[in-house]
């Protein structure tokens, strides 16, 4: 199933199970399209999804969540190139995984839900994948 979208019902379904308060990282996987698609839309240069995704998604979003003190305390933990799939279905193939460690679950509504997210960033968000999943994890104590 390819998705694309922040299901709003997924996103309150999440608040009631990540505890208030409680740092989570998400884990993105990505799958590019090969040229961006931004529906016609002609004041943006044409790029791959890639490039859309990293020079225009990517700083957009930190700057949203920088201006907020209740989101400005996101990590990008890792970004990395996936090189080959072992386990799994054959029709998920992902190109990149993120991993973002947020300071609370409110603090990723508040960058996703507002106003300048849908303006700035998610435009570019939606031209760059061609699918997307994305993951919220508590890390487990080990030992």
């Amino acid at each position: 199933m390819i998705t694309t979208e922040l299901d709003p019902q997924s996103i309150s379904a999440a608040s009631e199970v990540i505890r208030e308060n409680t740092p989570f990282v998400m884990l993105n996987l990505l799958r590019y399209r090969e040229q961006a698609d931004y529906g016609g839309q002609t004041e943006f240069a044409s790029c791959s999804g890639r490039e859309a995704y990293y020079q225009r998604y990517v700083p957009a979003f930190a700057e949203i969540a920088a201006r907020s003190e209740t989101t400005k305390n996101f990590k990008l933990i890792f970004i990395g190139a996936v090189l080959a799939r072992l386990v799994g279905p054959a029709e998920e193939q992902w190109d990149d995984i993120v991993l973002v460690e947020y300071p609370n679950f409110a603090a990723f509504r508040g960058v996703v839900e507002s106003p300048e997210y849908k303006q700035d960033a998610d435009p570019h968000r939606r031209a760059a994948l061609a699918d997307w999943r994305l993951i919220a994890t508590l890390p487990q104590p080990q030992g």
